[in-house]
This record gives C-alpha cells, sequence and structure tokens, in this order.
C-alpha cells in the first residue's frame, strides 16, 4: 500500500509520496539513522504537490484549524485534488500519514482517505521538516524563517489575546494588590502613629483604627489649637463624642513636644497619603466582590470572596482549580509544610488557605481536619460548577453551604445531614424554577402591555360611542327586554292547545311548501331538549307530525 505524507508548514500544505521505503527499511530506528543525511532520505520520500498559503491571516487561520483537529476547506480540496481517486465501491490502495491524530480522524471522517499517526509516520514527518527548503528549489531558507517567524508571532499574539481576555486573570491581580496593600498600609499607618506620636502620643491610646487615625492627624495638625469647638467635627471623624471630647481633654494636657510648621505639613500630607490608599483598598475590595460574583459566584456563596480569589490565584486560574482534585485543593498553599512532614515522616498539613474560612475556625479542634476535607470536597464541586456551566447562578453554592452549615450541626450536636444526591436535585429544581419564573414574567410582562393597549383600544371606541346620539342607546337597551319576549313566545308555542296547531297547519299549508315549518320544528326540538320531562315533549312532536300528515 502507498504512502502519502501530509506536511503542515508556515509556508503552506505540502503532500509528499513515500515510494522507496524498501532503500530506507521498515523499521523505526533505520527511519531515524536515515533522516540526517539527504542523499538516502531522498530516494524515499518526493514532493507530490505543495500549495502555498494566499496570506499571513490564512496562515494563521489554517493554523488555528490545526491545532484544534480541524480539516479547513482548503485542506480538503488540495488532499482531493492531488491524492489518486479509487474506485468507486472500492477501497483506496494507500493510505495518509498525519502528525496530529485528530486531523487524521476529522480527515478519514469527511473524505473516506484512511490516515494513521504513528511513530514511524511522525520520523519521516521529522525528516520532510528537516529538508523541507531543498525539496521544493523556488523556496529559500531565509523566507521559510521570516514565514515560521511571523506565523509564531501571530499565533502566540493570538493565544495570549484570548488569555488575557479571560477574566479570572484580572481576579488574579486584584487579589495580588489586595494583599499588598494591606501590608502597605499597615506599614505606613505604623509610620503615621510613630511620627505624630512624638507630638501627640496620647491619641495612640484612645483611637485604634489606623484610618481613623490618619484622619485624625489630617485634621488635628498642632495639638496646642484644638477647643471644645472642635468636638463635634472630632465626633464626626470618629463617630463617638464620648471620645472626641476624650481627644480634646488630652490634648490640653499633653507631654509631647511641639513641632514646625514644616513637619507638621509633611505629617498631614503623609496622613492623607494613608486615607487615598486606605480608600482605593475599599474600592478594590468592591471590585474584587464584583468579579468574583460574575467569575465564580458558586464559589464565592460557598466560601467567600477572598478565600475562593486566593484559591484561584494559587491554581492560576479557575480551570486548573477545577482540575484540582479534592486533596489537593485542601492543602493548597501549604506546599512547603507538605513537604517537610513528607522529607521528616511526620504529620502531613490538614488545610492549607482554605483555612481562612470561618467554617474551620467554627469547628472545634478535634473536627478541624475532618470539616477542612469535606468543606474542600464542596469547594471542588463549586469550582467545577463554575467553570463548566454555561448559566451563571449562584443556587448550587448556595445549596452546598447549607450542607456544610449542617455538617458543623452534625459535628456539634448529631443531627444527620441531607444527602448530597438530594441537595443537587433541589439546587436543579429551584434553578429549573427560577428560570421558569422569569419566563412567566416576561410573558406577563408581554401579556400587560397587549392588555393596557386593548384597553386603551376600547376606551377609546367607547369615547366614540358616547359622542353619538341619545336614540341609540335607547335601542341598545331595549334589545334584552325583546329576547324576553321571543323567550315568552316560545313557552307559548308549546302550551298552546293542539287544536290551535290543527288551525295554525291549514292556514299556513302554503307556508310549508317554503320550508317554514321546519324553522318551528328546530326551535321546539331546542326548547324540547332544555324541557326536564323528555319523554312529554316527544310524544307531543310525535302527535304534531302525525296531524300535519293527516291535513296533507
Amino acid at each position: 500500500m502507498a504512502l502519502y505524507l501530509l506536511f503542515e508548514s508556515a509556508s503552506g500544505y505540502g503532500l509528499f509520496h513515500a515510494y522507496g521505503i524498501d532503500e530506507i527499511g521498515q523499521s523505526v530506528d533505520a527511519v531515524r539513522a536515515s533522516v540526517v543525511d539527504l542523499d538516502r532520505f531522498g530516494k524515499a520520500v518526493k514532493l507530490a504537490a505543495f500549495t502555498p498559503f494566499s496570506s499571513a491571516v490564512d496562515a494563521l487561520n489554517q493554523c488555528n484549524a490545526i491545532s484544534e483537529g480541524i480539516m479547513t476547506d482548503e485542506l480538503r480540496s488540495f488532499l482531493e485534488l492531488n491524492l489518486p481517486k479509487p474506485k468507486e465501491g472500492k477501497k483506496a490502495k494507500y493510505s495518509l500519514g498525519v502528525v496530529e491524530p485528530k486531523v487524521g480522524s476529522h480527515i478519514s471522517e469527511v473524505t473516506g482517505i484512511p490516515c494513521q499517526s504513528n511513530e514511524f509516520v511522525q520520523e519521516l514527518l521529522r525528516g520532510v521538516r528537516l529538508h523541507f527548503d531543498r525539496f521544493i528549489s523556488e523556496l529559500k531558507k531565509s523566507d521559510l524563517e521570516k514565514a515560521q517567524l511571523g506565523l509564531g508571532h501571530s499565533y502566540s499574539r493570538a493565544k495570549v489575546k484570548f488569555n488575557v481576555n479571560r477574566v479570572d486573570n484580572m481576579v488574579i491581580q486584584a487579589i495580588f494588590l489586595l494583599d499588598t496593600l494591606d501590608k502597605d498600609i499597615n506599614s505606613f499607618s505604623m509610620r503615621v502613629r510613630e511620627w505624630f506620636g512624638w507630638h501627640f502620643p496620647e491619641l495612640v491610646k484612645i483611637v485604634n483604627d489606623n484610618y481613623i487615625y490618619a484622619k485624625l492627624a489630617d485634621y488635628i495638625k498642632d495639638k496646642s489649637e484644638l477647643a471644645e469647638k472642635d468636638i463635634s467635627k472630632l465626633a464626626d471623624l470618629i463617630g463617638d463624642e464620648d471620645k472626641a471630647k476624650e481627644v480634646v481633654e488630652a490634648a490640653k494636657a499633653s507631654m509631647g513636644q511641639d513641632l514646625s510648621e514644616v513637619d507638621l505639613m509633611n505629617v498631614k500630607q503623609f496622613a492623607q497619603r494613608v486615607m487615598n490608599l486606605s480608600e482605593y483598598r475599599k474600592n478594590l475590595y468592591e471590585y474584587l466582590v464584583t468579579k468574583m460574583n460574575d467569575i465564580a459566584p458558586n464559589l464565592t456563596s460557598l466560601i467567600g470572596e477572598v478565600v475562593g480569589a486566593r484559591l484561584i490565584s494559587h491554581a492560576g486560574s479557575l480551570s486548573n482549580l477545577a482540575k484540582c482534585p479534592a486533596s489537593t485543593l485542601q492543602i493548597l498553599g501549604a506546599e512547603k509544610a507538605l513537604f517537610r512532614a513528607l522529607k521528616t515522616r511526620g504529620n502531613t498539613p490538614k488545610y492549607g488557605l482554605i483555612f481562612h474560612s470561618s467554617f474551620i475556625g467554627r469547628a472545634s479542634t478535634k473536627n478541624k481536619g475532618r470539616m477542612a476535607r469535606y468543606l474542600a470536597n464542596k469547594c471542588s464541586i463549586a469550582s467545577r460548577i463554575d467553570c463548566y456551566s454555561e448559566s451563571a447562578t449562584a443556587v448550587f453554592g448556595q445549596k452546598l453551604r447549607e450542607q456544610v452549615e449542617e455538617r458543623l450541626d452534625f459535628y456539634d450536636k448529631g443531627v444527620a445531614p441531607r444527602k448530597n444526591l438530594d441537595v443537587m436535585k433541589a439546587a436543579i429544581d429551584s434553578m429549573v424554577n427560577d428560570a421558569t419564573n422569569d419566563v412567566d414574567g416576561g410573558e406577563k410582562v408581554d401579556a400587560s402591555a397587549k392588555k393596557s393597549k386593548k384597553k386603551k383600544s376600547k376606551a377609546e371606541a367607547d369615547g366614540e360611542a358616547m359622542d353619538l346620539d341619545k336614540p341609540s342607546n335607547v335601542a341598545d337597551e331595549a334589545e334584552p327586554g325583546t329576547e324576553k319576549k321571543k323567550k315568552k313566545k316560545k313557552h307559548k308555542l308549546e302550551e298552546e292547545p293542539q287544536e290551535q296547531e290543527k288551525s295554525a297547519a291549514h292556514a299556513n299549508g302554503d307556508a310549508e311548501e317554503n320550508g317554514t315549518p321546519k324553522k318551528k320544528k328546530k326551535k321546539n326540538r331546542e326548547v324540547s331538549e332544555d324541557a326536564e320531562p323528555k319523554t312529554a315533549t316527544e310524544g307531543k312532536k310525535k302527535k304534531k307530525k302525525s296531524k300535519t300528515e293527516d291535513s296533507d
């Protein structure tokens, strides 16, 4: 069986015919030895066809398709044009060797060309790649290198863009910056306390919060200028009027040294910087909360925004976290302790970053390890739902949190928790109900809008009707009275004696020929169906029929 080789280069597609394999040898080692020698390898493989790419964009599209295991229309037309066509109803007497097995399976599914991808084919294609510029005389080696470099840059740029657009990278950067800001704000706040403490040392014992202390340092400046008139503003800054009075009294009897105006200005500027950093930290935390609710709502509702973001950043991405088993997620962040325990043959750590969750702190000492293992299991489930689900919903995270709460109650009080299957069913049902409610709400809004339009049109029609003359309304009111009279007439016709019916039948003999009695019969039938004694009415009908026949 003949063997053809498909080679995807940066400049185009190449098709090679391996016709002299017997000269090289059928084994992989023999091919490996002959690849380096062009004279020997050129006797076994020759170029059958080559088609260049039309542009750099076309080359990038073809490269992306090959990397995803997809055969493009250009590649299909190239193969169908240059490969020998088998006879109808017979199999092809050749096979196509490809590097990527996914591409080969797609080619065989679509075109029916038998493909193979093994170590022997890969060694042959390695030799083709090595001597590719020698097979095509018009293609220079420098041109091929330029094409490879340009395609490599564009392919990498496209992949990097795709990676940058992923939202979990923003979460990773935000949590890193949040941790850095916490360290910087703490160190800067301590510096403000030490610096302003030379001037007003008593303020440190009164105010413990760093942000409020920076506000007071910015407002007070010189302690000697504080008076009772400043108590209201100090109370607004501190949030406590008693502490504001205490600050004013402490300023009067302060043991701190006086500072020059230049020193006080520097202290004030530094305090303002600390305040700005604290405010930016708050805004960054709000940004992180919104991002985590968009990216991983279930993990956020289960374990919190900060701990969930730290898990994602330590794993590298949400997809990497979803691929981690629960045992790895449990000790994520405690790698040093793990390897130290393995080296010294000590006890391995029970938890890593997951320790910062409130559930671990609420558990008793003997149950912390159990709680960490259970919480890691639920975090693994939540991260996989967030990573692979198409619709963003926090229902599963809320249900998983309820399960963790039930597990805490089980450890403390012995209350049996629900099974995981029941909880997942309840979560799916609630999600389906929410979706149906949203659809019903949309339909109700549409229906209400249609009803309002109908009401408006009816109101306009009623307004036009009110402008008409009154006699028309009187005539309309008289219609129900006429209907009542007709009903009374029908009842009277039923109660009339048979003798009157005879005379009416003789008098209206001519009318019977025109079909008027049929209408009367229909009316009598409808009335007879409404009447309760059916047998009596049926008897009357029979008598009427017989009498009319006698008269005829």
